[in-house]
């Protein structure tokens, strides 16, 4: 029969000073407790580590130096092309919105285009070099006396019936004889006279300097027309030869409103395009 060795324990007893943290000397085993700060250390770390990772997440700079070369290129070339897509949708846009305002304005005037540039200062003062001039056909908007059916009142009728326009009685017209090189006259129409008359009778002394029919060029009339004349010309344009007697076909449209200033954009793009504008009015050509 053996006995057991006095060293020997029993596995009840090891069990129970092993799972209290006491070994055979008396002392307290503490690793246990070392262990449950460091992972609770590493938790914190962990933790810490991911709010650091977020926060270079968002920072460019550091974003940037993370990324590979190429990244950073790609990145840059779609800047370049966002933004030249932003500047192709705005031009766009700018571009259907004047063509838009353009249209409208085509709608309510019968014109095109529906604005004209003063290029000199014939006109002055109610007009000046570099205004731009709203057109409109010339029967729109116009009183029942005009003549016949031109949508034209004369400055003779004009003061008779108190209609004035850009300071001045009878109407503002924009006509291009056929004839004429260069950009359509922008005057106001002062009396009609009919095919052979002799208009130096009716005309006013202070615009000629003939002293009779004779001596008056386009006097009699080679056909019937409009007299004209430049608010700040000292003659007539057809004692100075500038035209004709003005038929209706001639005429573009008829001037209505001023916006001052706003001409010269188009005459500089004229210029540089050596462009000569050129109105169209619908049903007359």
């Amino acid at each position: 029969m053996t006995e057991k060795s006095g060293d020997d324990e029993s596995p009840e007893r090891w069990d129970s000073e092993h799972a209290t943290g006491i070994d055979d000397s008396g002392i307290e085993d503490d690793h246990t407790d070392s262990n449950v700060e460091l992972d609770a250390r590493s938790d914190v770390n962990i933790e810490y580590n991911r709010k650091n990772d977020r926060e270079n997440e968002n920072n460019p700079y550091d974003r940037a130096r993370r990324e590979p070369k190429h990244t950073a290129e790609s990145s840059i070339l779609t800047r370049i092309r966002r933004g030249a897509v932003t500047t192709l949708r705005e031009t766009l846009y700018s571009v259907i919105v004047v063509v838009a305002i353009g249209l409208i304005l085509f709608a309510i005037s019968g014109v095109w285009p529906p604005m004209v540039a003063v290029e000199s200062g014939s006109m002055e003062p109610e007009m000046s070099r570099g205004d731009l001039i709203l057109v409109s056909e010339t029967t729109r908007f116009t009183p029942s006396y005009a003549h016949e059916n031109t949508g034209v009142v004369t400055a003779e009728v004009g003061q008779s019936r108190g209609y004035q326009t850009f300071g001045g009685t009878g109407s503002v017209i924009i006509y291009d004889p056929p004839q004429r090189v260069g950009s359509p006259i922008i005057h106001r129409a002062h009396f009609y006279v009919e095919d052979g008359e002799n208009w130096y009778e009716e005309a006013n002394s202070a615009y000629l300097t003939a002293s009779g029919c004779d001596e008056l060029r386009n006097c009699p009339a080679p056909h019937a027309g409009f007299i004209t004349k430049g608010d700040a010309n000292a003659r007539y344009d057809q004692a100075t030869g500038i035209a004709g007697p003005v038929r209706r076909t001639w005429i573009r449209g008829a001037a209505r409103f001023r916006i001052p200033y706003l001409g010269y954009v188009r005459l500089q793009l004229a210029g540089a395009l050596t462009v000569n504008p050129v109105l169209w009015v619908s049903g007359i050509r």
